[in-house]
């Protein structure tokens, strides 16, 4: 029995790192990721502006389309926490402890404002997709072709429990310490080859909320 899933992404960072990694690694057991870009802007006419999460309104509106066209698919998210706007639901009553529990927090809230859907799996990313570029503490100083900075990278790494764990504050996102490092990353071109080459099991064995999500999806389809 396959299991397809429609996943509402942040950009074309994300799209790609769908297309290129999550979806061939779970060709073999017959579960089919299908991205689609958040559409931030719609205009009468020409084409609609698509990347990034701007209101929670957005946001509902993409994800009511994906629900409404599902036809017995799952829908889910791959959404950064970081920058997530204020209006969603959950965030203005965050509880303290571990960014873990205020991600999940949220998601659940997320859930209960659309009406707990059966087939609707809420996922953000704890803090954003560079955080999984952190599961290797190699990979992406050598795709930046700037070996050097290797042990700069690694004491970022080194610092925090897990790659999920770096911190949230704009002025130390995941994105942020890359960026410099690195100053000539490209989110949309870097980030999904080094994503490729850390590959999906190095990544789900150093970020468990990604790794959680993941598992949830494939419990869903062994039960289809």
């Amino acid at each position: 029995m396959t299991t397809r899933v429609l996943i509402l992404v942040e950009g074309q960072t994300e799209e790609r790192f769908v297309k290129d990694v999550l979806a061939p690694a779970y060709w073999s057991k017959e579960i089919f990721f299908t991205p689609t870009i958040l559409i931030t802007k719609r205009v009468k006419e020409g084409a609609h502006f698509k990347g990034g999460v701007t209101t929670y309104g957005k946001f509902e509106n993409d994800i009511r389309r994906l629900l409404a066209g599902s036809r017995g698919a799952l829908v889910t998210t791959l959404i950064d926490y970081y920058g997530l706007p204020t209006d969603f639901p959950g965030m203005n009553d965050r509880p303290l402890g571990s960014p873990r529990d205020r991600v999940i927090h949220v998601e659940s809230a997320i859930t209960q404002d659309l009406g707990s859907p059966s087939n609707f799996i809420p996922f953000l990313l704890l803090h954003e997709f560079e955080a999984m570029l952190f599961s290797s503490i190699d990979v992406l100083p050598r795709v930046m072709t700037q070996i050097e900075h290797g042990p700069a990278f690694a004491a970022i790494r080194s610092a925090v429990p897990t790659p999920e764990d770096i911190n949230e504050k704009p002025e130390n996102a995941p994105s942020k310490r890359i960026e410099r490092l690195f100053p000539a990353y490209k989110k949309t071109l870097h980030g999904p080859v080094a994503a490729a080459r850390i590959g999906l099991e190095a990544i789900k064995s150093q970020c468990s909320h990604f790794s959680s999500w993941l598992q949830q999806i494939e419990q869903i389809s062994a039960t289809h």
